[in-house]
C-alpha cells in the first residue's frame, strides 16, 4: 500500500513538473532571426556599362561570369545581435577575378556573430576602365545608407573592407569619395575601412604589376599612377582603418600596409596596423591560417572599439 501510495505521489509531482519545465521552454522569435538575400547593384544600365572584348575569332560571349554583373550578397544579423555597423566588403583577385568564397561569404559567421550586417559586393571587373568598379563600391556604400533604416543600420557606422585588389578598392572608396565617380546627394564615404593584405599604391615597387594593369590598362600614366597610390590620397577626412598583412607575403608587399599606416598617422586617423609574421598572401577567412585566432580577436577589438 505504502508503494502505492508512493508511485501515486511520484506521477503526480512529475505531472506537475512537466508543464512547469515546458513554460521554461521559450519558443524562438521568427522576427529575430538573420536574413538574407541577393540583389542587383543597378536597377537599370550603369553609368559605366560592362564591355565584353571579342575573343581572337571576333565573338562576344554572353556576360555571364561573375565580374560581368554587380550584384550585393547581404546578410543581415538577427535583430537582437544587431549593433547598427555594417561593412560592404569588396573580395580580390587582381581585378582578374573575384575570390568571392575565401574573401567574401566566409566572413558571413564571423560579422554577423559580431552583430554587423555584411554586404559582399560582387563587382564588376574593369578590364582598363577604372570607373567601373570604383562606382560599384561607391553606389553599394550608397544603398547601404539608403536602406539603413529598413535594415536596421546606423547609417553612419558603414564601413568598407576588402582583400587584396579588393583592399586597394576598399583604399579607394576610402580616400576618393570627395570625388566620386557619379554625382549623388547621399554620401559614399564609408566610417570605417578593414583591409586585408591590401594593394594600396601603384607604384611599381610596391604594386601588384597585375592589379594595376586589370584596373588602368597597359597605358597606365602619371596620373593614373599617383590617383590610384592610395597611401598618396590620405587626407584628414579618410576613415579610420585597420590594416592586416603576414610579413612573409611574397604576392603584395607589406609595405602597402605600413605606407598607408603612416600616411594615416601623419593626417591624424585613427588607425591600427598588425603583421603576423607567418601567412604568407591569401588567407581570407581560411581556417589553417596560423594566426586566425589572433587575427580574429584583433579585429574583433578593434571593431569594438568605436
Amino acid at each position: 500500500m505504502k508503494l502505492s501510495r508512493l508511485i501515486t505521489a511520484i506521477l503526480a509531482m512529475a505531472a506537475i513538473a512537466l508543464p512547469l519545465s515546458a513554460k521554461k521552454t521559450a519558443k524562438a522569435d521568427p522576427a529575430d532571426t538573420p536574413r538574407s538575400w541577393t540583389q542587383l547593384l543597378w536597377e537599370g544600365e550603369a553609368p559605366h556599362p560592362k564591355i565584353i572584348a571579342p575573343d581572337a575569332d571576333g565573338n562576344i560571349r554572353e556576360p555571364k561570369e561573375m565580374g560581368d554583373t554587380a550584384k550585393l550578397h547581404i546578410y543581415l544579423p538577427a535583430p537582437s545581435k544587431a549593433n547598427g555597423k555594417a561593412v560592404v566588403l569588396c573580395p580580390g583577385g587582381g581585378y582578374e577575378w573575384l575570390a568571392i568564397d575565401n574573401e567574401g561569404y566566409g566572413w558571413i559567421d564571423f560579422f554577423n556573430n559580431e552583430g554587423i550586417a555584411l554586404i559582399i559586393l560582387q563587382y564588376r571587373l574593369p578590364g582598363g576602365v577604372w570607373e567601373i568598379p570604383v562606382e560599384d563600391v561607391q553606389e553599394a556604400i550608397r544603398t547601404v545608407r539608403r536602406n539603413a533604416k529598413e535594415w536596421n543600420i546606423n547609417p553612419d557606422a558603414i564601413g568598407v573592407g576588402g582583400s587584396s585588389a579588393g583592399g586597394h578598392l576598399a583604399a579607394t572608396a576610402s580616400t576618393h569619395f570627395a570625388i566620386p565617380v557619379n554625382a549623388d546627394p547621399v554620401s559614399c564615404r564609408p566610417d570605417f575601412a578593414i583591409l586585408y593584405y591590401p594593394v594600396v599604391s601603384a607604384k611599381p615597387e610596391y604594386s601588384h604589376g597585375g592589379t594595376r594593369r586589370n584596373l588602368v590598362g597597359p597605358n597606365l600614366t602619371c596620373e593614373h599612377e599617383i590617383g590610384f597610390s592610395n597611401e598618396l590620397q590620405v587626407t584628414p577626412e579618410t576613415p579610420r582603418t585597420i590594416i592586416l598583412f603576414s610579413s612573409d607575403d611574397e604576392l603584395v608587399h607589406p609595405f602597402n600596409g605600413t605606407r598607408y599606416y603612416e600616411a594615416l598617422y601623419n593626417a591624424g586617423v585613427p588607425a591600427s596596423l598588425h603583421i603576423y609574421s607567418e601567412g604568407r598572401h591569401g588567407w581570407g577567412s581560411q581556417p589553417n591560417f596560423k594566426y586566425r585566432e589572433s587575427m580574429l580577436k584583433d579585429l574583433s577589438s578593434w571593431l569594438a572599439g568605436f
